[in-house]
């Protein structure tokens, strides 16, 4: 057993010291000019697979929803406002579909002339004109400033960044386990390994995810600021952000939060566990409300009141 203990670790040994040599010699080997290039490369292919990504994911979407397109002579009030609202932000007027979601909700896909809004059945009969028009005018901000394929990208490069981490932390992982595995059949009980070496080894495994939690957090954060962002502008273009409030509320009180791939694109009811708000891509419905009913209180300051929106 100490035979075998100690040729396992020879080996792991020798693979931690391959790859070690392998990751510096590749390093040593580039100028600063082709270390630069080497980075905007790998950037750039990130980005380019993430936005095929994006496209290919969009359409599953799409199909996985069977999100049914809205004709516009079906809609024409509906088609007529839109178009108002997409020409006075600058964007093409965006393709209505109509889904049934696990909640009455909507989404924005897309960007530019390309951008989807879809929208639950029961959001035609949920909201009266104007609450509607503040949801449509929420999504086109999404969809004016690409937010969806930005978020993408982000987690795409948030990835990347994780995998270059472990790739230089190969060498290192790789001799504790030789480690653990030779004192494990040294000490005559290969199943159990070395807890020290085992602890250690995954504190170095806990610095990989903790890299890549923290990066989580701040798309995260940055996504519940484009939510307030894009309450904002839709407020600023209708001129009623209370209309938006009360479509939010209403969405609110018919809706809980959903799980999956389109959780990062609805509109979310609150979330009161600290932890699950941070990790939340939408902030708290509160938030969101107050200060749309600040908005309205500038514009009514001479009232000198508060406006309820219940």
């Amino acid at each position: 057993m100490a035979a075998v203990g100690v040729a396992l670790f020879v080996v792991y040994a020798t693979l931690a010291a391959a790859s070690y040599l392998l990751i510096a010699s590749f390093l040593r080997g580039l100028t600063r000019t082709e270390l630069l290039t080497t980075v905007v490369l790998v950037v750039g292919l990130t980005l380019a697979l993430g936005y095929l990504s994006y496209q290919y994911g969009t359409a599953r979407m799409l199909d996985a929803l069977d999100a049914r397109r809205l004709p516009r002579e079906r809609a024409p009030a509906l088609y007529g406002r839109l178009d108002e609202l997409a020409d006075r932000m600058g964007v093409g007027t965006p393709t209505v579909a109509v889904a049934r979601m696990e909640m009455p909700n909507a989404l924005a896909v897309g960007g530019g002339r390309d951008g989807v809004v879809v929208l639950d059945g029961r959001l035609f009969r949920l909201l009266d004109a104007e609450e509607l028009e503040g949801i449509l005018a929420h999504e086109l901000a999404h969809l004016e400033n690409r937010d969806s394929l930005v978020q993408t990208l982000a987690y795409s490069l948030a990835r990347t960044l994780v995998g270059v981490l472990t790739v230089l932390l190969l060498p290192v992982a790789l001799l504790l386990d030789g480690l653990s595995t030779a004192l494990g059949w040294l000490r005559g009980r290969p199943a159990a390994g070395s807890p020290g070496v085992d602890l250690l080894r995954a504190t170095v495994g806990r610095a990989v995810l903790s890299v890549l939690v923290v990066l989580t957090l701040l798309v995260r954060a940055h996504s519940r600021r484009r939510e307030f962002a894009a309450d904002e502008r839709a407020a600023e273009l209708t001129g009623r952000p209370l209309a938006l409030a009360r479509a939010l509320r209403t969405i609110e009180r018919a809706s809980r939060p959903a799980g999956g791939l389109l959780a990062t694109l609805y509109i979310h009811a609150e979330e009161s566990d600290p932890l699950t708000r941070m990790l939340s891509t939408h902030p708290p419905m509160d938030e969101r409300v107050e200060r749309l009913v600040e908005m309205a209180e500038r514009r009514e300051r001479a009232r000198g009141r508060r406006i309820p929106i219940d």
